[in-house]
């Protein structure tokens, strides 16, 4: 086996994972797996730069994981950036910084990029075999990110088709969520751009030949501990949980409508996801609405939805295998 670190920088968190990959790429072993709210993607929407203070808490949290990865003797590090890296004209600054920290370069990744990835991540520890005969294309795989949303759709375990949209839980929450709770008029404007950039995602998955859901990363991961009432965030009941659509879009609609101090009182909620999960959660449920109707339109019927505590994380460090 080969011991290797994924890091996985976004717009809203840097998240690592050390494990152990089979020579073959065929498993992952995890050693350790961490996530820090950093925020490398504030304010880089309006103004298409780095705020240097989110800068340094993004290289200070870098700094820490290379320390981890020296103590756990780690054999080859992948370090991917993705939707605020690939806008923000001060990226050099970044880029030399992490270079310091890991001897590594980082690798900003395109939307097709990242939507593969999370595809190979989320179906890598899926254990339900295959796709019935004819329906291909069944499996959609989501990934709410700070940023962007990808959404990719595949049969089996072969990746098939995928769109990358520009509406994640801080670029919407800084463009239009910014009443506590939010306006309607703000709920209604943020519903105008997801509604768009799935109007376009459209042109390049076919969402009506879906019949299962994956939902991967912090945003759905939140929506699920919420929807299951959890005493406290537990990733072993989270990873695997199966909702029906009313229970995912309930949950979602009382996230969005809470105030700052009621989500802060939830006893799952990460701090650093206090002031954008309902953001996270109106794309969750703008996404799962739209996928719905087509599949309605299509004559099929969706599964409940499935969540995953892997995600493109999982995929950098198969990449390394």
């Amino acid at each position: 086996m080969k011991r290797v670190a994924a890091i996985d920088c976004g717009t809203n968190s840097i998240r690592l994972l050390i494990a152990d990959i089979d020579d073959d790429g065929s498993g992952l072993h995890e050693i350790t797996r961490l996530m820090e709210v950093v925020r490398l993607g504030q304010g880089v929407d309006r103004t298409g730069r780095f705020d240097p203070e989110a800068l340094q808490r993004t290289l200070e949290a870098t700094s820490r994981y290379a320390r981890l990865c020296e103590q756990h003797q780690v054999q080859a590090i992948r370090f991917v950036a993705t939707s605020a890296s690939r806008d923000a004209s001060n990226r050099e600054q970044f880029f030399a910084g992490v270079h310091q920290c890991l001897g590594v370069e980082v690798e900003i990744i395109s939307g097709a990029q990242e939507a593969h990835l999370s595809f190979a991540g989320a179906i890598s520890v899926l254990d339900d075999g295959p796709e019935p005969a004819g329906r291909a294309g069944a499996r959609l795989v989501v990934d709410i990110g700070g940023g962007s949303t990808e959404l990719v759709s595949g049969s089996d375990r072969t990746q098939q088709e995928d769109a990358s949209m520009d509406v994640g839980c801080v670029r919407m929450s800084e463009r239009h969520l910014h009443s506590d709770p939010p306006t309607r008029a703000q709920i209604e404007a943020a519903g105008t751009d997801i509604d768009a950039a799935l109007d376009e995602a459209e042109q390049h998955v076919e969402l009506g030949r879906v019949r299962s859901v994956v939902g991967v990363a912090g945003s759905i991961t939140t929506v699920t501990a919420h929807a299951l009432d959890l005493p406290a965030y537990d990733r072993d009941r989270i990873n695997g949980a199966r909702l029906t659509l009313p229970e995912i879009r309930q949950a979602c609609d009382e996230l969005l409508r809470m105030t700052r101090e009621q989500r802060a009182r939830l006893p799952y909620m990460h701090p650093g996801r206090v002031d954008v999960i309902g953001a996270g959660a109106l794309v969750w449920d703008r996404v799962l609405d739209r996928v719905a109707q087509r599949v309605a339109q299509a004559g099929g019927v969706l599964e409940p939805v499935v969540t995953s505590e892997h995600d493109i994380l999982d995929g950098i460090a198969l990449s390394l295998a």
